[in-house]
C-alpha cells in the first residue's frame, strides 16, 4: 500500500520571517479594477483577469515515493483535473512541460478576480469527481504557486 504525501508550497525565496510576514499580509488584488497601492499598481492593467501560474514538481524523494512518475500526474490532468477546474468557472490557459527538469508540470489559470479564484477552488477542493482523481492519481508533489496581474502592455489580459 502506497502512503499519502501532502504537497508542500515552497517559499519563494524568501527567509522564514519574510515569509511569515507574507502570510499574514492580505494578497494584493488581482483582476478588473484592482486596487493596487503603490509601484504594485503603478503597471497593471486596469481590465486583467486574475492570473494563476502553478508548478508541480514530483517528489521522488522520501517513503512512499517509489513508483510516481510526471506521466501520471499528466494522465490526471488529461483525464479530468482541466474539465473539474471548467466546471467550478476557472479559464484554463495551458499546460507546459518543464525543459529543466522534466518532472515538472507549469500550468495557467484565469479567473474574473480573486474573490472568483476562491470560489473556483473551494468548489474544485469539494468537488467528489476531484477527491476519486486525487485517489486514483495521488501523486507526491511540491507545488509553487504565483498570482498575476496582466501588466498594461500585455497582449494576455
Amino acid at each position: 500500500m502506497k502512503k499519502v504525501i501532502v504537497a508542500v508550497i515552497i517559499g519563494l525565496g524568501l527567509s522564514s520571517a519574510a515569509e511569515a510576514q507574507r502570510q499574514r499580509t492580505p494578497p494584493a488584488p488581482c483582476g478588473p479594477k484592482a486596487d493596487l497601492a503603490g509601484e504594485l499598481g503603478n503597471n497593471v492593467a486596469a481590465d486583467s483577469r486574475c492570473f494563476e501560474i502553478r508548478m508541480y514538481t514530483v517528489n521522488r524523494e522520501g517513503e512512499g515515493t517509489e513508483g510516481f512518475d510526471i506521466d501520471m500526474l499528466h494522465q490526471r490532468f488529461r483525464e479530468e483535473e482541466i474539465a473539474i477546474f471548467e466546471k467550478h468557472g476557472a479559464e484554463f490557459l495551458g499546460a507546459f512541460q518543464s525543459l529543466e527538469n522534466p518532472d515538472t508540470l507549469v500550468w495557467m489559470l484565469a479567473y474574473r478576480d480573486r474573490a472568483h479564484r476562491q470560489e473556483v477552488w473551494a468548489g474544485f477542493l469539494g468537488d467528489p469527481a476531484w477527491t476519486a482523481l486525487l485517489a486514483k492519481y495521488n501523486v507526491p508533489i511540491t507545488i509553487e504557486a504565483f498570482t498575476l496581474s496582466a501588466t498594461d502592455y500585455s497582449a494576455l489580459k
